[in-house]
């Protein structure tokens, strides 16, 4: 555009010369070798622009001959390059689309047409097509050739780190992937292979600063990299909860900073806390922790903060967290414990059920019949609850990768993936999925016995009668854990007689309206 506008105001300026010219007439007489020669004005800057246009058309001619050599050269290096490029570009999509036979061609033309110094790229579609014939160990030579080359040292080692996750071999991985980080921490496989191998070491402060990398680069959300600092300092600190508690206090409390509502850090926390005698601020981390979402610990650590407590004090912190989180059947679940230990039965009685309602569980279940069995002793009251609780869902735990743990640990004891625990219910069990109304569908799997085939097998529906009556007779809630965990496991055998409940004490008009009309089925 700006040539164009160049062109046309010198064509202006000549336009606006020659018209001024052309309104002043005059006359040029040129005396040269004895002649007079006289012309028009006119016709004198006509014949001066004509003299310029020519001189400069010879010197373009004589400019291009004497290039002309270059140029030609140059055209063929061009040409040649275009077709370098052209058979590169298919290269890569034959070799995407794993065409393995067309990618190894057109890295042969590649490589005729254009230097590999000058294009990396066809180390790397030489690398593919060796990976899609079958010919790893070449590949894995090409690759270690690529770490001499600056420009091409990650995409070595990304393809040594992909072969050796091929092979199994996790240290070469790892090995592979922290050189990566080391150069270049913004890239994502690299800082999490590099992450799972400090957490695995249990180099906490080594992954601390990989993550703060990951952030400084912004690789990761600010959300998710205090997500992740707040679990490494909690694993910090239980890791020196023991040889070091100064350290291990700081460390938890800079987690419960960056994430409040994580229940392992707000624990662990106010627990130090609490052995330095400061009740008031563990409390008050709890209290944050619990109104976010309660979990266990939090109220059992919190209800017993003061060890010289009464029964009664007890309760009432349980009670205050209950207004912290109404309506959560796990300040009920806390109400009620705190209850049974203090001998208030209806309120612990009270709580249980109102557990019960707002969530059927386990837990629940073995906490009332606790309360049945200290407040009126009835061995079928008791065995009743305990059948129910093996029916229900089971209480919430750590769960990471069909993993269940007591404890919350930093990362999966499967994957090495870090933050893989979440507190949730673990798979249900068979027996949630069969109807209540057991008594009614046994008989008719009992009659269609007959027409099995002789392989096929039935399930017994009802638990073991030696492991139910071992659950009645425990002498205390402990141990009838032991044995409801005994009675879960539901038998597997060929389709008898199934045999009824020693002492069953029935079912209660409540259970009898809570029944489904509808039938279990083996078909």
């Amino acid at each position: 555009m700006i040539r164009i506008l160049a062109f046309l105001a010198v064509v202006f300026a000549l336009g606006l010369g020659f018209a001024w010219l052309a309104d002043r007439p005059g006359e040029m007489i040129v005396t040269f070798n004895g002649y007079q020669y006289q012309v028009t004005l006119m016709v004198a800057a006509v014949a001066i622009v004509a003299v310029v246009a020519a001189v400069m058309i010879v010197w373009w001619l004589i400019k291009s001959l004497w290039n002309s050599p270059y140029a030609i050269s140059r055209y063929v290096r061009v040409r040649r390059r275009d077709r370098g490029y052209q058979a590169l570009s298919t290269g890569m999509i034959a070799a995407g689309a794993g065409d393995g036979a067309l990618a190894r061609k057109k890295t042969k033309e590649a490589a005729k047409l254009i230097s590999s110094d000058q294009e990396p790229l066809i180390n790397l579609l030489d690398a593919q097509a060796s990976l899609l014939e079958g010919d790893h160990d070449g590949a894995r030579e090409k690759f270690e050739r690529m770490l001499d080359d600056p420009e091409m040292r990650l995409l070595g080692l990304r393809g040594l780190y992909l072969e050796a996750e091929r092979l199994g071999d996790r240290n070469a991985a790892r090995h592979y992937a922290g050189r990566a980080a080391a150069v270049a921490p913004q890239l994502a496989w690299a800082a999490e292979s590099t992450l799972e191998e400090l957490t695995e070491r249990g180099d906490w402060d080594g992954a601390l600063k990989l993550v703060e990398a990951q952030k400084s680069t912004r690789q990761i959300e600010r959300d998710a990299a205090n997500r992740r600092r707040a679990v490494l300092l909690t694993a910090k600190a239980q890791a020196l909860v023991d040889s070091d508690p100064n350290a291990a206090r700081t460390a938890a409390l800079e987690a419960n900073k960056l994430a409040p509502d994580f229940a392992p850090a707000a624990v662990i926390a106010a627990n130090l806390l609490i052995k330095h005698n400061d009740v008031r601020k563990g409390s008050k981390i709890l209290e944050i922790a619990w109104r976010a979402e309660p979990h266990p610990d939090i109220a059992e650590l919190y209800i017993h903060a003061r060890p010289g407590d009464a029964v009664l004090d007890r309760l009432n912190r349980a009670k205050k967290l209950q207004e912290l989180k109404k309506n959560h059947a796990e300040s009920s679940m806390a109400v009620a414990r705190a209850a049974l230990d203090a001998q208030d039965f209806a309120t612990a009685r009270r709580e249980a059920e109102s557990a019960i309602r707002m969530d059927r569980r386990e837990g629940a279940y073995l906490l009332l019949a606790d309360i049945e069995e200290a407040e009126s002793g009835d061995q079928g009251k008791v065995r009743q609850l305990l059948s129910k609780a093996v029916r229900a869902p089971r209480d919430p735990a750590w769960v990471a990768d069909g993993v269940v743990s007591e404890r919350w640990a930093p990362v999966s004891p499967i994957t090495g993936k870090l933050d893989a625990f979440t507190w949730r219910a673990p798979m249900e069990r068979l027996g949630q999925l069969i109807d209540s109304a057991v008594e009614e569908a046994v008989p008719a799997i009992a009659a269609s016995a007959p027409a099995l085939p002789a392989d096929e097998r039935a399930i017994d529906l009802e638990p073991d009668s030696s492991a139910e009556k071992a659950a009645a007779e425990a002498p205390n809630g402990i141990e009838r854990e032991t044995a409801v965990a005994a009675a879960d496991d539901t038998v597997v055998e060929q389709a008898p007689e199934l045999p009824r409940l020693p002492d069953d004490p029935g079912v209660t008009p409540e259970d009898e309206a809570e029944k489904s009309p509808r039938r279990f089925r083996l078909f």
